[in-house]
């Protein structure tokens, strides 16, 4: 099974992915969830971190994501296990040894001090960030902000997210991450988007081999309906 539809597998089983009525940061009522909260035991942070660098490292195979990337980033709080399950996996599954790093939300004034734990960002690190889903890009704006008053002799190349939800950002001819990359100078990857979570959840084959482990149900046909009409809306133009 293709990496992409074993995510989907992954996301649904663990109860991250759900299908409803839920209000977003952005206040819109979107009829589905992204809930990295679910990755709460060491083996589901284990697989999620696995996704993430079978991501990564197929960008730098198709040279993407340079080779020489040397720091993974995870804002505080839910960026930090993210970018620690991705240093791991990239290290024991790819042989891609990179430092990993989080921040302090209080910068500390004492002992080492400094509002970095883990590698250090420092002069000549290409540095990647890593984020489970992004809506409006505020959580982003913030860590190049924190790395322009911190680290400015570190690189930001790019962010790597687990699920693109393709909506439009405050400009409405652009996606949120569209519009994000734009803003600030680097692409964001993602391990899927939604249109591709759709594709493969309406996917007879899927279907067949997800019932077949009977763990958390798949959407309902009108659930999916839902998605694609909320997409529709909130779609880019």
């Amino acid at each position: 099974m293709h990496y992409k539809k074993q995510f989907v597998h992954f996301l649904l089983e663990s109860g991250a992915l759900t299908f409803g009525d839920f209000t977003l940061k952005s206040g819109r009522k979107s009829p589905y969830m992204i809930n990295a909260g679910k990755f709460d035991s060491g083996k589901s942070l284990s697989r999620l971190g696995g996704f993430y660098a079978r991501a990564i490292y197929e960008k730098m195979e198709l040279g993407i994501i340079p080779w020489e990337t040397s720091v993974l980033f995870g804002a505080a709080y839910k960026g930090i296990p993210l970018s620690a399950a991705t240093a791991i996996a990239l290290d024991a599954a790819f042989d891609q040894e990179i430092g990993w790093s989080f921040n302090r939300k209080l910068v500390k004034d004492h002992g080492e001090g400094g509002v970095f734990v883990g590698r250090k960002p420092g002069a000549g690190d290409l540095v990647l960030v890593i984020d489970d889903v992004m809506t409006a890009g505020t959580a982003l704006r913030e860590t190049y902000d924190l790395f322009a008053e911190h680290a400015p002799e570190a690189k930001i190349i790019g962010t790597v997210i687990a699920v693109n939800r393709k909506e439009r950002g405050r400009d409405e001819r652009l996606t949120a991450v569209a519009e994000a990359q734009f803003e600030l100078g680097a692409p964001i990857f993602s391990i899927i988007c939604i249109e591709e979570i759709l594709e493969i959840l309406k996917d007879e084959e899927f279907e067949r081999e997800y019932n077949s482990h009977e763990k958390a149900p798949l959407p309902t046909e009108e659930q999916i309906a839902a998605i694609e009409e909320y997409l529709t809306e909130y779609r880019a133009v």
